[in-house]
C-alpha cells in the first residue's frame, strides 16, 4: 500500500444482525487488526441489512471508491470477501481499482491481503471459485423445472397479466383481461407499439405494479401465446444475471383459458413479424489467455491468429498451438507448489507478536485477579462496619476503574489471538487453493483464466522444442 491509512469496510445484513453479528463486531475487529498492522483507521463504510448482490452502486461504496482513487486512503480492512459483495464481476472491478491504485484489500477471514503477490492470486481465485459454486448450485436447483413443467406443476412465480392463480391454477381476471384484449384491438388498428402503449396509458391503465405501460412491455405481452389459451412454460432461463431463451426442444406448452380468439392472434403475430427488422448480434471478441504473457525465446512478444489458433512470433517464425499452449501451463498448475520451508516461513509470520501478545495476556490476567481481590476486600471492610459509605466509595472508584479498563484491554488482546489464529489456518487453506484451481480448470471461464494467469505468471518463453513457464516471485505476507 502507498501509505497506512485504512478504510473499514462494514456492510451487514438484517439476518445476520438480527443473529448478533453486529456491525459494531465488525468494525471492533477491523480496528484491532489496524491497530496491530499499524495502520491509521481513516474511514469507515457502513452499509446496514444490504444485499451482497450488488453494492456497487451504494453511496457508501461509492464514496470508499472515490476514497481510494483521491488518495485518502490506501486499503480497506473487511471481515471476509463475501461481506464486501457476492459479485464475481464486482469483486474483481473493484480489485482492478484498487490495484490501479496501489492500495490493499485485506480480508481478515480469508487471509488475504492483495498487496502481495499470493494475496492478489487467492483473491481472484476464491472470486473464480464461488462464481463456480453458485453456477454449480444453480444447475442442480434449475434441473428440477423441465420435469415440473413437463407435469404440468407450477414454477412459481406470479401469473401473467390477465390472469390469476386459483388453488393452482389459472383464471382470467377479468379486470386485467380487458386491459389486454384492447391491446390486441388498438395494435390491429394502429400497428404501432408505442401507440398503443399512449393510447392506454391516455386511457388511464396502468401494469400490475402501478406503472405506464411502455413500447417494450406491449410487445412482451402481444407475443406471449398464453392469450390465445396456450401457456409457455421452460423456455427460459438466468445465466450470470441475463435471461438466456432455451432451445425450443425444452420448451413446454399447456391449455389456458383464452383471452383472445385464435385468428386475432394469428393476425397480430404476422404483422410482428413483418415489422421485425433482422439483427445481428456483435461476435464476442475473442479472448486470448496468454497474450502479452507469451514471448517467443528471440525476445519477440508472439501473438495468436484466428486462422490458424496458434501463436506466433512474426521474427522468426515460432509458433505453438493455443490448446497445447494452455495444455502444458495446466499441467505447471499441477506440479506448481510452494515448498515445504516456504511455506512453514508462511505460517510462522507474525508468531513472534503473536507469542507476546499470549504473554501480555498472561499479566493482565494476574493483574485483573489483584485488582478483583483488592476490590473484594473493599467489600469485607465495608461489610464489617470498618469502612464507612464514603471512604468505601472513594476507596472503590480507582480499582473498579483499572479492573474495567483492564478487561477491555484483554478483550482487545484477545481479539487479535483469535484473528491470528484464524488467519493461519486460512493461510494454509489459501496455499492450497493454488493446486485446487488445477482440478477446476476446465470448469472456469475464459476471463476467470485470463485473471489467475495474470495473478500467477511473469512471462512464458517459447521456442521450438520447449516451453518454460515463469512464476511471479510470490513473497506472502498473510495476515
Amino acid at each position: 500500500m502507498k501509505h497506512n491509512k485504512v478504510g473499514i469496510w462494514v456492510r451487514v445484513s438484517t439476518m445476520m444482525q438480527v443473529q448478533g453479528d453486529s456491525p459494531e463486531h465488525h468494525e471492533q475487529r477491523a480496528r484491532n487488526h489496524a491497530e496491530l498492522k499499524g495502520f491509521e483507521v481513516a474511514e469507515i463504510y457502513l452499509l446496514e441489512a444490504v444485499s451482497g448482490k450488488s453494492v456497487l452502486h451504494h453511496p457508501e461504496a461509492k464514496r470508499m471508491m472515490a476514497d481510494i482513487k483521491r488518495g485518502h486512503i490506501g486499503g480497506l480492512i473487511f471481515s471476509k470477501i463475501a461481506r464486501l459483495a457476492r459479485n464475481t464481476k464486482e469483486l474483481l472491478e473493484i480489485a482492478e481499482v484498487f490495484e490501479e491504485h496501489n492500495a490493499g484489500l485485506i480480508s481478515l477471514d480469508d487471509a488475504i491481503d492483495t498487496s502481495t503477490a499470493i494475496g492478489k492470486l487467492s483473491y481472484t481465485i476464491i472470486g473464480a471459485m464461488a462464481e463456480w459454486e453458485r453456477e454449480e448450485i444453480s444447475s442442480r436447483v434449475s434441473a428440477s423445472v423441465p420435469i415440473r413443467a413437463k407435469l404440468g406443476k407450477s414454477l412459481g412465480g406470479q401469473a401473467p397479466f390477465g390472469y390469476a392463480w386459483d388453488n393452482k391454477k389459472l383464471i382470467i381476471n377479468e379486470e386485467e383481461a380487458t386491459i389486454r384484449r384492447l391491446m390486441y384491438e388498438l395494435f390491429l388498428k394502429h400497428k404501432r407499439k408505442r401507440t398503443v402503449a399512449r393510447l392506454l396509458n391516455e386511457k388511464g391503465y396502468k401494469t400490475r405494479k402501478g406503472a405506464n405501460f411502455s413500447g417494450t412491455t406491449i410487445t412482451r405481452l402481444l407475443e406471449d401465446p398464453i392469450a390465445k389459451g396456450m401457456r409457455l412454460v421452460n423456455y427460459t432461463t438466468v445465466r450470470k444475471g441475463k435471461k438466456e431463451t432455451k432451445d425450443e426442444s425444452d420448451w413446454v406448452y399447456h391449455k389456458a383459458p383464452a383471452i383472445i380468439n385464435e385468428r386475432t392472434w394469428t393476425n397480430v403475430q404476422n404483422i410482428l413479424k413483418e415489422q421485425a427488422q433482422p439483427s445481428k448480434r456483435p461476435l464476442k471478441q475473442d479472448l486470448h489467455l496468454f497474450t502479452g504473457f507469451a514471448k517467443c525465446s528471440c525476445g519477440r512478444k508472439m501473438y495468436r491468429t484466428a486462422r490458424t489458433k496458434k501463436y506466433i512470433c512474426h521474427g522468426c517464425g515460432t509458433k505453438i498451438p493455443d490448446d497445447v499452449l494452455e495444455s502444458i501451463f495446466q499441467e505447471q498448475l499441477h506440479t506448481f507448489s510452494i515448498s515445504e520451508d516456504s511455506a512453514r516461513e508462511i505460517l510462522e509470520q507474525g508468531s513472534t507478536q503473536h507469542g507476546e501478545n499470549q504473554q501480555l495476556l498472561s499479566i493482565i490476567d494476574s493483574k485483573i485477579e489483584t485488582q478483583q481481590k483488592h476490590i473484594r476486600s473493599l467489600f469485607t471492610l465495608h461489610e464489617q462496619g470498618q469502612l464507612e459509605t464514603e471512604d468505601f466509595k472513594t476507596h472503590y472508584k480507582e480499582p473498579k476503574e483499572t479492573l474495567d479498563a483492564l478487561k477491555e484491554e484483554r478483550r482487545a488482546l484477545e481479539e487479535k489471538i483469535h484473528a491470528f489464529n484464524h488467519s493461519s489456518g486460512n493461510t494454509k487453506l489459501a496455499l492450497s487453493l493454488i493446486q485446487d484451481v488445477y482440478g477446476k480448470w476446465n470448469t472456469l471461464e475464459k476471463t476467470d483464466k485470463r485473471n489467475i494467469i495474470e495473478s500467477m505468471i511473469e512471462d512464458i518463453i517459447i521456442d521450438s522444442d520447449s516451453v518454460e513457464i515463469n512464476i511471479k516471485q510470490l513473497n506472502p505476507l498473510f495476515l
